[in-house]
């Protein structure tokens, strides 16, 4: 059993799929590691201890690629020097990482025709079982933590209350939209930082551990369900998001800091601060938007820029785990290693599409696209 770990091409990806502790777990458990030459640089792991830990270091891309019977990465696959680099995947062999399947469903068509399983790091699904899997939660974890500390950073004030002989300081008000993973993470960390913390979801049922971390929770009652099955939110209806824009739309005009988190997987993520909305904010307040990637949840936003309006600065950042890719790194690779208990039995591949976890995640096999979700997103490109 060869499993790759592959050199991430991206330049805002300093992540690495598998860091050295693991490989030595993977290798004492029979299974033949290579990884690329450099893949941790970026996330400050040698290639020394990549060898340190039994496994082989390979300069050839391609030899890493068309060898590997699983192909480990961060990021979808992309080009290198002008040729995709599922080009050169072997037939029948695993590729797993983030792909991105209902955004990008051409990439899974392409991995379909080349007759490559591809397992989707963002289909895992969210279950109690899955949850040593699940990386978008341990992603989102660090982007919560982070648009904290770019807040902070950029605030022209303090954010905790101070008493000093010059008088006193009040705290900083952050409103925090979307208590998810990424949410509740920075309701946490904000609550360190000394702030007072109001956070706002349409899924009433996070309300209890917005409060159990010491913030306020705004709650809006809306005719719909707001959740999925799998407990992550779900687009909702045009009039719901005009009754949710009038609710929060006096605590963004109150808040020093609003910090947006909410996505919905596939889809732009959902408009919450409209430009009316920034306009009423006080000179000096931030906005950090997390989900700038997904087009904002500020109509103001920018992707991968810090832009300034009506004195109100707002920060679109791109792919924040990265900017942590020591711990970033170390989650996803327990991720995957988690995964892989399931995927290799006795140091053989094993599909089990009757285990659930393996049959929502892997979205090609036998030259088909396995996902209906996938096939949905294909079909709808394709009317477009």
């Amino acid at each position: 059993m060869k499993i790759s770990v592959a050199k991430e091409i991206e330049v805002c990806e300093r992540r690495v799929a598998l860091i050295p502790d693991t490989v030595a777990r993977l290798v004492k458990q029979g299974c033949e590691v290579c990884v690329e030459s450099g893949a941790g640089e970026r996330s400050f792991f040698s290639d020394r201890l990549y060898e340190e830990a039994g496994a082989t270091i390979v300069t050839d891309t391609d030899k890493l690629w068309g060898e590997a019977d699983i192909l480990l990465k961060v990021s979808p696959p992309g080009e290198r020097d002008g040729k995709p680099e599922i080009d050169s995947l072997k037939e029948g062999s695993i590729l797993i990482s983030f792909l991105n399947p209902l955004g990008n469903p051409q990439l899974a068509q392409q991995l379909a025709e080349r007759k490559v399983s591809a397992i989707s790091m963002e289909m895992i699904p969210r279950t109690t079982r899955a949850q040593s899997m699940d990386a978008l939660s341990s992603q989102a974890s660090l982007a919560g933590y982070k648009s904290v500390l770019i807040a902070a950073a950029a605030l022209p004030k303090y954010f905790p209350m101070l008493t000093t002989a010059a008088g006193t300081i009040a705290p900083a008000k952050v409103f925090i939209m979307g208590a998810g993973v990424a949410g509740l993470q920075a309701i946490a960390t904000a609550r360190r930082l000394g702030s007072v913390v109001e956070a706002f979801d349409i899924r009433p049922a996070v309300k209890e551990e917005v409060q159990s971390l010491g913030a306020k929770f705004l709650e809006v009652k809306l005719d719909e369900e707001t959740a999925t099955a799998g407990g992550y939110a779900k687009e909702i209806s045009e009039e719901s998001k005009r009754r949710t824009q009038e609710a929060v739309a006096q605590r963004v005009a109150n808040a020093d800091v609003v910090i947006t988190t909410a996505q919905v997987p596939g889809r732009k993520a959902p408009l919450l601060v409209t430009e009316e909305m920034v306009a009423q904010m006080k000179p000096g307040t931030v906005i950090v938007d997390l989900a700038a990637e997904q087009g904002g949840n500020c109509a103001c936003t920018e992707p991968g820029k810090d832009i300034v309006k009506d004195g109100v600065t707002i920060i679109g950042p791109i792919n924040l785990p990265s900017s942590m890719p020591v711990h970033a790194s170390q989650l996803y690779a327990k991720n995957l290693t988690s995964l892989m208990k399931l995927l290799v039995k006795d140091n053989a591949l094993e599909l089990n599409f009757d285990d659930d976890i393996v049959d929502a995640a892997c979205v090609t096999h036998g030259g088909e696209i396995r996902s209906e979700r996938v096939k949905q997103a294909l079909e709808t490109l394709a009317v477009k």
